[in-house]
Parts: C-alpha cells; sequence; structure tokens
C-alpha cells in the first residue's frame, strides 16, 4: 500500500485547485521545510537539555572540531560561523560565564585573545554532540545506508552553487 504524508494532501489541494500545474518543485521543498521544522525542532530540544541554544553549540562545535588546543581567535570564529562581531561577543560572555570557554591573551598578538574551550567545555560538546547525532540518526532511520549517501548526493549537487555565492550560510 503506498504511503503518503501531508504534503501530499497539499499537493491534491493545489492540483484540484490548479489543474495542469506543475507542482513537483512544491512537492521536494515543501517536503525539505517540514524536515527542516523537525530537525530544528529535535535538536533545540537536545540543545536546551544542555542550557544551550543552536548558536552557542555553533561555537562549541567549531572549537572542538578544530582539533586540540581547541582554541582560536574571535575573529576567525567570526569568519567560520559568518557572524558579527557583536554577536560572537554576546555569544562568548554567555559560553565564558557558564564556564565553557576562556579567554587568554593571544600570544601572538598582543592586542588579540585566544578563546578555548575549557575542560567543563569539552565534556559538554561531547555529550551535546552525542545527543544532535543521535536525533540526527532518528530523523534519518527510515532510510538505509545507500539511500542516505544518495539523498546526501542530490543534497550536495542542489547546495554548490548556492555555496559558491553564500559559502557557510545564507544572506537573508
Amino acid at each position: 500500500m503506498p504511503q503518503t504524508d501531508f504534503v501530499d494532501l497539499v499537493l491534491s489541494q493545489w492540483t484540484a485547485e490548479c489543474p495542469g500545474q506543475d507542482f513537483s518543485s512544491m512537492a521536494v521543498i515543501t517536503r525539505l521545510f517540514r524536515l527542516n521544522a523537525f530537525a530544528t525542532r529535535n535538536v533545540n530540544c537536545g540543545f536546551r537539555q544542555h542550557q544551550l541554544n543552536q548558536g552557542e553549540f555553533d561555537v562549541l562545535a567549531t572549537l572542538y572540531r578544530c582539533g586540540p588546543p581547541h582554541a582560536m581567535n574571535p575573529q576567525k570564529l567570526v569568519a567560520a560561523l559568518l557572524l558579527t562581531s557583536g554577536a560572537m561577543t554576546n555569544r562568548l560572555d554567555r559560553l565564558e560565564q557558564a564556564g565553557l570557554l576562556a579567554r587568554s591573551p593571544n600570544p601572538e598578538d598582543r592586542r588579540g585573545t585566544i578563546v578555548s574551550l575549557t575542560a567543563e567545555g569539552l565534556r559538554t560538546i561531547r555529550a551535546v554532540l552525542k545527543d544532535y547525532l543521535k536525533n540526527l540518526e532518528q530523523l534519518l532511520e527510515p532510510l538505509g545506508a545507500a539511500e542516505r549517501r544518495q539523498l546526501a548526493g542530490l543534497l550536495k549537487k542542489l547546495l554548490i552553487n548556492h555555496d559558491l555565492e553564500a559559502p557557510g550560510g545564507v544572506d537573508a
């Protein structure tokens, strides 16, 4: 028996109102929007369990994935996350107050600082990452390994040109 989703209902309504109109692009993009909404809801719930938000996770994750000593200057963080310096300062202030990162003088530039994960920050990002990956895994559970690779490849194909125009993010 064929399975249907909410988007099928919406598309059938559109087709009834606009016979002959091609809604194939809507079929794809609307499903991406819905999947994004479900993913965002699930991962945000996980972040809240660790007293973090998406932006704070992004900072911790960027420091963690850069490898030991899990540190970089704030300007590199700003560039990596496509933020304004003001937005970055706010995130760094909150994470420092929570004991998850520390600022120290930059030995290569006496006017600058280095931001690094604390031991608690390392523990936190590892725990959050475990929950984050578990949430993503649950979202993709219906797909087998080959389907995941195929879907990742198709999405990459769609994103390549957009990433050339706005690497790392989107301009609103």
